[in-house]
């Protein structure tokens, strides 16, 4: 989970869709449930616990995308809270060609929660006091890294870098897969702690850091290069949350000093991107997209048979003056959702390329906020396909080039792996050099780094435009 914040009030993203849309998702909200407005903040309002449930299930009856798997012998009083009925409707979401369920991510949240979040707090087990501001995975196994760092958060402020190794926390050495456990609460759930690090240059140092609140930024970097003959622009993009104007402003910034620079290609960095704003998701693609497509489909979003007036088709309204053939992606299994909705949608227009240590995670569909009592409900509700009718990605995106996440290097550096390799690719026509291996994940360290990446949301989120 991340930190969102405007620059007048902080939020999560579903104050976002608040602040932005707060008449429309309540006529939708009214329209699906015409009680919901009545709904209060607990079984003092009038509202009680079995109520919400059999609520959720309602809304889930007529909104969840797989709404005719769900049983009707399904008993919403038979779970505990609106979450756990959330995480219970998972297993009616069967699609064609797939094994098993595909819904990984309908959840529920509580109001009280929601506050806190909106407080600033990077995760939903933590406490009021916020976060570090950094997260960390394993390069190998005993090599933890930090893999990106809030300029802002604590550890920003304490100089923290991408690349630094974590040698011990709290004096404790046991930095290994086996101890993952640990590690998630010491660096995602703690109020305050000591972590000792092996710097890049040689040394170490310890840093005592305390949880707080910070403003988040979704562009980490912009930088351009220069190989092959070739003029490369590089944009890392780490959210597709936050102050909407203030994210499309950095789009046009960005895009505005590629355009200057003369880029003649593009690399996006969306390896930990978990998602976000479909609008946003739609500017970047729009900004990508060659002008010659300008006005075509970009993509459609689809609702059950119940909500079909709510579907709705969304064309390219190229931004920006670049006009590229190709676009080159960093990618990795924590890029999901808004993510994959813009490399599914340049698929059919653009020759798309793929970098990453892993496929992307998987997430071809979305949902939007609705109010239960004192809870927020997030049934999965739409899908999105592209222009040629692409769109159950469950599995994720295959990359072209399997290459490690450069985690010993700091952004932008031409030697860390992935970056290395798509310059290597647009100067020389090849994705490693003759003494380069192929990189092959070790499966403790990806079993570490899945518990390690699993405080993060994947979202897709947007707000109906049809009652």
């Amino acid at each position: 989970m991340k930190k969102i914040f405007n620059h007048l009030l902080p939020v999560f993203f579903l104050a976002t869709l608040i602040i932005l849309s707060s008449c429309k998702k309540n006529k939708d909200v009214l329209a699906l449930n015409p009680g919901a407005g009545n709904t209060g903040s607990g079984s003092g309002s009038g509202t009680t616990a079995s109520q919400a449930k059999d609520s959720v299930l309602m809304y889930s009856r007529d909104i969840y995308l797989w709404n005719t798997q769900l049983p009707a012998g399904f008993n919403p009083q038979s779970y505990s809270d609106p979450a756990a009925i959330m995480t219970a409707i998972r297993p009616y979401s069967t699609e064609p060609g797939f094994t098993g369920a595909v819904d990984r991510w309908s959840f529920a949240m509580k109001k009280t929660e929601w506050d806190q979040l909106s407080g600033g707090m990077g995760t939903i087990a933590a406490t009021t006091q916020g976060d570090f501001g950094f997260s960390v995975f394993f390069r190998a196994e005993g090599d933890l890294r930090v893999r990106l760092v809030e300029p802002n958060a604590p550890a920003g402020v304490a100089g923290i870098k991408r690349g630094w190794r974590i040698t011990a926390i709290n004096g404790n050495t046991n930095i290994t897969t086996g101890n993952s456990d640990f590690i998630v609460n010491a660096v995602y759930n703690s109020t305050g702690n000591s972590f000792t690090f092996q710097l890049p240059e040689g040394g170490v140092i310890t840093k005592t850091l305390n949880a707080g609140h910070y403003a988040e930024k979704a562009v980490y970097l912009d930088s351009v290069y220069y190989a092959g003959g070739k003029t490369i622009g590089y944009l890392v993009l780490n959210s597709f949350l936050g102050n909407i104007n203030q994210i499309n402003s950095e789009f046009q910034r960005v895009f505005s000093r590629f355009a200057n620079a003369q880029v003649t290609e593009v690399v996006v960095d969306l390896r930990y991107n978990g998602g976000g704003y479909v609008s946003l998701a739609a500017q970047l693609g729009n900004y990508l997209v060659k002008s010659s497509f300008n006005g075509t489909l970009m993509m459609r979003q689809l609702y059950n048979s119940n909500n079909s007036a709510r579907n709705e088709t969304t064309n390219f309204n190229k931004a920006g003056s670049l006009n590229l053939d190709k676009v080159y992606f960093i990618v990795g299994r924590g890029t999901a959702s808004a993510s994959e909705l813009v490399i599914n949608n340049l698929k059919p227009v653009t020759d798309v390329k793929l970098i990453g240590a892993a496929s992307t995670h998987g997430k071809p569909v979305g949902f939007f906020p609705i109010p239960v009592s004192d809870w927020y409900i997030f049934p999965v509700s739409f899908k999105t396909l592209n222009k040629n009718g692409e769109g159950n990605y469950y599995n994720g995106f295959s990359v072209n080039a399997q290459v490690a996440d450069g985690l010993d290097k700091d952004w932008g550096d031409v030697n860390e792996a992935s970056l290395a390799s798509a310059i290597r690719n647009i100067s020389t026509g090849s994705y490693r050099s003759s003494q380069e291996q192929f990189y092959q994940e070790d499966a403790a360290v990806r079993a570490g780094n899945d518990k390690l990446d699993k405080p993060a949301l994947k979202i897709t989120v947007d707000i109906p435009k049809r009652l």
